[in-house]
């Protein structure tokens, strides 16, 4: 059997380097689109409802990818699909 240290090393800083992107750049899109309602309904606070709902809308959807790359990651980690592949 072929020593694996060096893969999973490998594998596990990827996978933590994707998880770091992964939740940073969603968390700055979330910021921005916080920012940008804050300052709308400070413009326009009678179209309180839609501003808030077309928020929240938007917050689930960038959430949903920071979730999809956490999934992807663990994935990665705990079922490493290269790993047959060094084996052989």
């Amino acid at each position: 059997m072929p020593d694996l240290t060096d893969f999973t090393l490998v594998s596990t800083v990827t996978a933590l380097l994707a998880i770091a992107i992964g939740v940073v750049l969603p968390a700055y899109a979330m910021g921005r689109a916080i920012s940008s309602a804050m300052d709308a309904l400070s413009r326009q606070p009678e179209a309180e409802r839609a501003i808030t709902r077309t928020l929240f809308i938007g917050l689930a959807m960038i959430e949903s990818l920071a979730i999809y790359v956490l999934v992807i990651v663990l994935i990665v980690l705990f079922r490493n699909p290269l790993l047959e592949y060094v084996l052989k």
